[in-house]
């Protein structure tokens, strides 16, 4: 009745035969279950498609039928494996993604107790002279092993500060450095003599060597960003007093926060904290002692009880 008021419906009206209203309605039916029979099963939905991507990615061992049993028995998804494998990445080839690879964080990560990693970097002195400053860690408890300075850098030079950084009974299996020119051949066969297995990073992959890379940007951005040094024994000293608060001063919060040295010797560093009903407030018997490191560019806090 209210279109009635707008438009001439009489002029719209068209007469058919019954066999060709018959017709149409068959027509507009077989279309209407084409469209209700589309092939295959309807797709899960999104946040599940992504469940199954993630778990797939992060656990690389994983197959598909090992992702469904996860999702059935723990979150209650009932998938087939069949309906896993159709959401399963792919590399970019379009080839399905091996599941016995790993990343190479992972396996850093799985072998961090037992692998060090060492690396070069560069001072220049108030004089302008080039020095090499090689620095060897502990990538699972971050601690800064051994550290040295020369202005002549060698395959035999770093040999002997790898004698001098490990003890007779140490515990690392692996090394990692990069394809410096330094690092021969002659070099990985000597530190084979000594229990270590080289791993040499791929071609311009520094991130292979990510751990040594960033502490490399700490001693820069902590130290020597802020001092010149006057000569080698000078630059010498100021790493030496450096490395003693990155060892057993300054808090990582990689290791939770932690203090590598603590984490190398499995110890739990107790702070005795006073109840003073509030965590906003120091205990009314202790003060705060500021411990200055190289002259004040740095500080270690720690907290004094007040004489009586």
């Amino acid at each position: 009745m209210f279109w009635s008021r707008w438009l001439d419906w009489k002029q719209a009206l068209t007469i058919v035969q019954p066999e060709t209203l018959i017709r149409w309605h068959r027509r507009m039916f077989k279309l209407f279950w084409h469209w209700k029979s589309r092939p295959g099963r309807p797709r899960l939905p999104r946040n599940i498609r992504e469940l199954i991507v993630r778990m797939a990615r992060e656990n690389p061992s994983w197959g598909q039928g090992r992702v469904s049993d996860e999702l059935s028995l723990k979150l209650g998804i009932f998938v087939s494996p069949r309906t896993v494998r159709a959401y399963w990445p792919t590399d970019p080839d379009g080839r399905c993604r091996r599941t016995s690879s790993q990343r190479w964080q992972t396996f850093v990560r799985n072998h961090a107790k037992s692998i060090m990693a060492c690396d070069f970097l560069v001072a220049v002195t108030a004089r302008f002279r080039v020095l090499y400053v090689f620095v060897v860690m502990e990538v699972g408890s971050r601690r800064i092993l051994h550290c040295n300075v020369t202005a002549h850098p060698s395959a035999d030079w770093t040999l002997q500060q790898f004698r001098e950084a490990l003890p007779g009974d140490h515990g690392n299996k692996f090394l990692i450095h990069d394809r410096d020119a330094i690092f021969s051949a002659e070099l990985d066969q000597g530190l084979g003599s000594f229990g270590l297995r080289v791993l040499r990073t791929p071609v311009r992959a520094p991130q292979a060597n990510a751990y040594c890379e960033r502490l490399v940007g700490t001693i820069r951005r902590e130290c020597l960003d802020f001092l010149i040094p006057l000569s080698e024994s000078h630059l010498r000293t100021i790493l030496k007093e450096w490395i003693r608060h990155y060892n057993e001063g300054r808090p990582h919060r990689s290791l939770g926060p932690g203090i590598p040295a603590d984490t190398h010797n499995n110890k739990d560093r107790n702070i005795q904290r006073l109840r003073t009903g509030s965590r906003h407030r120091f205990p009314s018997r202790c003060t705060v002692r500021a411990k200055p490191i190289l002259g004040g560019l740095h500080h270690e806090y720690s907290l004094e009880k007040k004489a009586a």
